[in-house]
């Protein structure tokens, strides 16, 4: 099924490559994009979405363009509906927000219902294209503020937030009843989004306190002490890994080195991985030529979390 995809904009390219765990994009632009997904029910488990939508069609950004797309769809449905514009910056509406959303209306055949409507359609202008869409699927992400770390049983400083821990699982695209690892697991925050997909996740951590912790959080989940540098894990074993390199400031490290145990941590990640399967790590510095000697590269990110603190994200296979 083709699907018209509005993003939430806080990051340029991670939104776009979470969507790839769902299927292959075909059209992109700022905060929107179209991609062709098999499994439509699965698109609850984004994060870095707002809407999800059947894709309608696009047009240039004018007026008759516009108006040209509406009468050759020649829509028509028997619930009520609503019609909504979107302006992405610096795109520029042809018309007034509420006039082209009157518009839609008009050249939809239905009733129209501004308060209780049981449809929406939505016109998205971005980069010089207006994408039209029928929402679909809206992602509710008042469910990551609840599982906010700081409401767990144990929390940890420093630990990363669940809309960015769900895009990292996505990013490995891992499906449901695979196994998902986390070599530096901590308070077990990647794992429990992981979980929440489906997926049978496993941890380990060279810190105890670590390890109490994480089962205090995630009381159902396999979890085991273990130096990332020397994992008692078979080869091939695991489906996917996602994991945050620890920065060397307030966590343990079994190495002599954070270099050290980079080095080591990537070739035991690459060993455990089974072919074709996914790692996503997270660190505070550029690993790329290290992650390289072991992997090839799909994605590397930048994220800006603070002044003093960038994250380095890359996707690996």
């Amino acid at each position: 099924m083709k699907l018209l995809f509005e993003l939430s904009g806080e990051h340029p390219g991670i939104p776009l490559a979470e969507i790839e765990c769902l299927g292959t994009i075909t059209a992109s632009a700022p905060q929107v994009a179209v991609a062709d997904c098999p499994c439509p029910g699965e698109v609850s488990r984004l994060a870095q979405t707002h809407l999800v939508m059947e894709y309608l069609g696009e047009c240039e950004t004018d007026l008759i363009s516009f108006r040209s797309l509406l009468s050759d769809l020649s829509l028509s449905t028997e619930r009520s509906f609503a019609c909504r514009v979107k302006r992405v910056h610096p795109s520029v509406l042809p018309a007034g927000k509420g006039d082209l959303e009157r518009m839609m209306g008009d050249l939809i055949t239905g009733d129209v219902s501004l308060n209780n409507p049981q449809e929406e359609y939505r016109a998205i202008f971005s980069d010089g294209t207006c994408y039209l869409g029928r929402v679909i699927h809206r992602i509710e992400r008042g469910s990551y503020a609840y599982r906010n770390p700081m409401r767990r049983p144990f929390f940890h400083p420093g630990v990363m937030m669940p809309l960015m821990a769900r895009a990292m699982v996505n990013l490995t695209h891992v499906r449901p009843d695979e196994i998902f690892y986390d070599p530096f697991c901590g308070t077990g925050g990647i794992l429990l989004e992981a979980e929440l997909i489906g997926a049978r996740t496993v941890g380990s951590d060279i810190d105890p306190k670590m390890i109490d912790g994480f089962c205090n959080n995630i009381r159902d989940a396999v979890c085991f002490r273990a130096d990332t540098c020397q994992l008692p894990i078979g080869d091939g074993a695991v489906d996917a890994i996602g994991t945050d390199l620890p920065y060397g400031q307030s966590t343990a490290i079994g190495a002599s080195s954070l270099e050290r145990l980079y080095d080591a941590s990537l070739s035991e990640i690459r060993r455990v991985l089974r072919r074709g399967g996914r790692a996503v790590v997270v660190t505070h510095r550029d690993i790329s030529s290290a992650a390289s000697e072991y992997f090839d590269i799909i994605h590397a990110f930048d994220q800006r979390v603070h002044k003093s603190l960038t994250r380095r994200i890359l996707v690996l296979q």
